[in-house]
């Protein structure tokens, strides 16, 4: 028997949002729902609840549902742990009882558990709810795949869905992914790469939860509704500083084997806070609806923030986490993690309206209270003789308040000095009865104060955005990858920063109070000193830079973050050398991820480096358009160029794209680019060239059995990767050896094992591509961090 209601079908009303995607959205016919990991904790808690609400919002639509909950487990042991979830979900107070126990009764009618784990579920899944359109004549809508489940099994469910349950029939799929979104950038590019074989990026709707909280997704209509008394204020003359907050007073505990591999920049700042602040700061859109002009706008803000390094932030770790580690990951007691549970990041965007603004961004666990907010605090010129209690010396602020707190809702206050703020729709209300409560620094009455009509939950909220087809409120894959381009440079300075140790609530008192004086933050307080115990035995010997040897070349090793101003150091040097000797220094930098980190060092206090008279060429280049994220170019320009004065003649990309084609071998791009650099560079010799190391011992583009040999001496050729996009174009051995100094960069835990084989094996650069760096007449130096050095 069909487990289908057929529901009456009425008019369908299309109100606001992006015409085009809410009328397919809305268009009548039947939607499977399916949530795969439909029986875990995010399930349990609030996703169940949000397509219960949905369904009672769309049961009166046109359309008609069936909800599956898939899971790892048979379905004798599945099926009592659904409906054991489905049994708790309510209906809202609008609701009368009679109607929520009809409503809740279809909603389990129309639920069932599906095992979904090898790929045979997953087409038997797509025969089943083929079977049920046919079988009730219904004509299909969509299907809606919500990926509860943790990020390294996305590829592989997302090609599962792909090959054995995508609709037919012009039908949408819409597929939810959970943070996290990769662990730094590459892994984030990677993960993206792997989604994109499988899924459409309109396909994709990654969900970050604070976007469907109500004060959040209210700051750019609140900018647009009040924009005559913002204009002329929100820009660098007015506004001192933003501060954008999220604290906690929970622990990790039972978290730990996630959190410890993450920590509360990439858990909290590189997402939910980074999202806000690209809300506050980023250009009004012209049309609010258009997630893809709201994009554009967002991601010009992010190709605006100056770099953050270890100057930028500061890091803490409560007390008790380092017995919690031990504890859950089974460490021995002298075993100290250096994840921080706290973090203070100062950010400025490099803009003239907000040139000079600080940018604070603060998330911690074990602290004072549960809030989160965003402050945007203004410079107030006027001083009261006599009346310090004057409305008119009380600070000016707007306040997006997004829970808990002494507020204990969401609400958006703004100074009774500043503006009576704009109400234009119904679902905003003014309170100006209060309660005797202060909110930063002022007494609730001082504020004008907006707050929902209707307390909505905010996974339900994002839900019914994605039933709707609106993008808006979740995060694309140039945004994604755009946001870690931001962080990682950071994330990779901070791997050798020993964290602050705080006590936990009240008992912090003032320990993680900051500081902020010109471009760099710290601790307001004196440093504290951490015992041998909590440092794990570490000891300030640790953090000298050591001179050694490897593989019979010279060696340099320290902790990540001063390896990098060594590198960064040791680059200046070499260019101030050439430049004083001949007038040129020219440099070849390689792509990937570990040279982000030496990009940012370079571009942000390195300021005497001569870059008018460098010449950046590429190591090597994937074949994609320069204009892609995956292009190392790309990323070249956004994490140093653009931020340092070097004359455009001086850069050198390499051309990968001719007559409108890529890495095309009859379109010669690498016999242009070696005819170039054979020109300019005398003999042929790179001052310096820096490289790094695959996981597959490959450097440049030059892969193991390539073939390396057969480039004879040419200096520039296409080469070949294993992983996507696997054209390459690459600086051969013949061009790298002739350098006067070559620098390769490994750095991370991960390149451990590699640095421990590459210690034992002889040359074979068919093999070990990495081993073919031999310069004849110049110097090679290993630059390896103590983490890949000691594992």
């Amino acid at each position: 028997m069909s487990v289908t209601v057929f529901l009456l079908l009425v008019t369908l009303c299309v109100q606001g949002g992006n015409g085009e995607e809410r009328e397919e959205a809305q268009r009548p016919g039947h939607v499977s729902v399916v949530i795969v990991g439909g029986t875990g904790d995010l399930a349990k808690k609030y996703l169940w609840q949000g397509f219960f609400e949905l369904y009672i919002n769309q049961v009166r639509g046109g359309n008609t549902f069936s909800f599956y909950g898939g899971g790892l487990s048979p379905a004798d042991k599945g099926t009592p742990a659904l409906f054991e979830i489905l049994k708790t979900v309510s209906c809202s107070k609008d609701v009368s009882q009679e109607r929520c126990a009809l409503l809740k009764e279809q909603f389990l009618r129309l639920s069932q558990y599906r095992e979904l784990k090898a790929p045979e579920d997953y087409q038997d899944l797509a025969k089943h709810i083929e079977q049920e359109l046919q079988q009730e004549g219904m004509t299909e809508a969509g299907r809606l795949f919500y990926l509860s489940v943790p990020a390294f099994a996305y590829a592989d469910i997302a090609e599962k869905i792909n090959s054995s349950c995508r609709p037919t029939s012009g039908a949408w799929l819409r597929v939810v992914l959970e943070k996290p979104f990769g662990h730094d950038f590459r892994s984030a590019q990677v993960l993206a790469s792997q989604l994109g074989s499988s899924l459409k990026d309109e396909e994709m709707y990654r969900i970050d939860h604070y976007l469907g909280k109500q004060v959040v997704a209210k700051i750019l209509p609140f900018r647009v509704e009040n924009k005559k008394y913002l204009d002329p204020i929100w820009n660098k003359h007015h506004i001192e500083r933003v501060e954008i907050v999220l604290k906690e007073t929970l622990n990790v505990k039972g978290r730990i084997p996630f959190y410890d591999q993450y920590g509360v920049v990439r858990d909290v700042l590189q997402n939910h806070l980074t999202e806000v602040m690209t809300l506050l700061t980023m250009r009004l859109p012209v049309n609010m609806s258009s997630s893809e002009e709201v994009l554009q706008n967002k991601l010009h803000i992010f190709s605006s923030l100056l770099p953050v390094g270890k100057n930028q932030a500061v890091v803490g770790q409560y007390q008790a986490y380092k017995t919690e580690v031990q504890q859950e990951l089974n460490k021995t007691k002298d075993h100290f993690s250096r994840t921080p549970t706290f973090a203070a990041v100062l950010a400025y965007v490099d803009e003239a309206q907000y040139e000079g603004v600080p940018i604070l961004l603060i998330s911690g666990k074990m602290l004072d209270e549960r809030v989160g907010y965003a402050r945007i605090l203004f410079k107030n010129d006027i001083f009261c003789v006599q009346n310090h209690n004057s409305v008119h010396c009380k600070p000016k602020q707007i306040i997006f308040h997004f829970g808990h707190g002494s507020l204990q809702c969401p609400a958006i206050l703004v100074s009774k000095n500043l503006f009576k703020p704009v109400l234009m729709d119904g679902e905003w209300k003014e309170v100006t009865e209060h309660t005797d409560v202060n909110v930063l620094g002022l007494p609730i009455s001082d504020y004008y104060v907006l707050t929902p009509t209707e307390q909505k939950e905010a996974y339900s909220e994002l839900i019914s955005h994605i039933f709707a087809g609106r993008k808006n409120s979740f995060i694309s894959t140039e945004n994604l990858l755009a946001s870690w381009g931001f962080w990682t440079p950071l994330l990779s300075s901070l791997t050798s920063s020993f964290p602050r140790i705080y006590p936990g609530g009240a008992d912090n008192g003032d320990l993680l109070d900051v500081r902020v004086k010109g471009k760099d933050i710290s601790y307001n307080s004196e440093v504290v000193i951490i015992s041998p115990d909590q440092m794990g035995g570490t000891s300030a010997k640790d953090f000298q830079v050591m001179q050694g040897k490897f593989r019979g070349a010279d060696m340099v090793s320290a902790w990540t973050e001063e390896l990098v101003e060594k590198l960064a150091a040791d680059m200046q040097e070499a260019a101030e050398a050439a430049v004083h000797e001949g007038g040129v220094f020219h440099l070849a930098l390689s792509g990937g991820s570990s040279p982000l980190a030496l990009f940012q060092r370079l571009a942000q206090h390195h300021f005497s480096f001569p870059w008018r008279d460098t010449h950046v060429w590429m190591v090597d280049e994937r074949c994609v358009p320069p204009t892609e994220l995956e292009s190392n170019f790309h990323n070249l320009h956004d994490h140093l160029l653009q931020h340092v004065r070097i004359p455009y003649f001086n850069i050198h990309p390499m051309p990968v794209q001719i007559n409108q084609r890529l890495c095309v071998e009859e379109d010669g791009g690498a016999l242009l680019y070696e005819k170039e650099l054979s020109k300019l560079v005398n003999g042929s010799s790179f001052h310096f060239v820096l490289l790094g190391v695959g996981y597959d011992y490959h450097t440049a583009s030059l892969f193991p059995g390539g073939k390396v040999n057969a480039h004879g001496e040419s200096l520039v050729a296409l080469t070949e990767s294993p992983v996507k996009p696997h054209q390459r174009m690459s600086l051969t051995f013949s061009a790298i050896n002739r350098a006067h100094r070559v620098a390769l960069l490994v750095m991370g835990k991960g390149k451990h094992e590699l640095i421990t084989q590459l210690s034992r094996v002889k040359d074979n650069p068919e093999k070990w591509p990495v081993t073919g760096v031999k310069p004849a007449n110049g110097r090679l130096v290993w630059y390896i961090d103590y983490d890949a050095l000691l594992g």
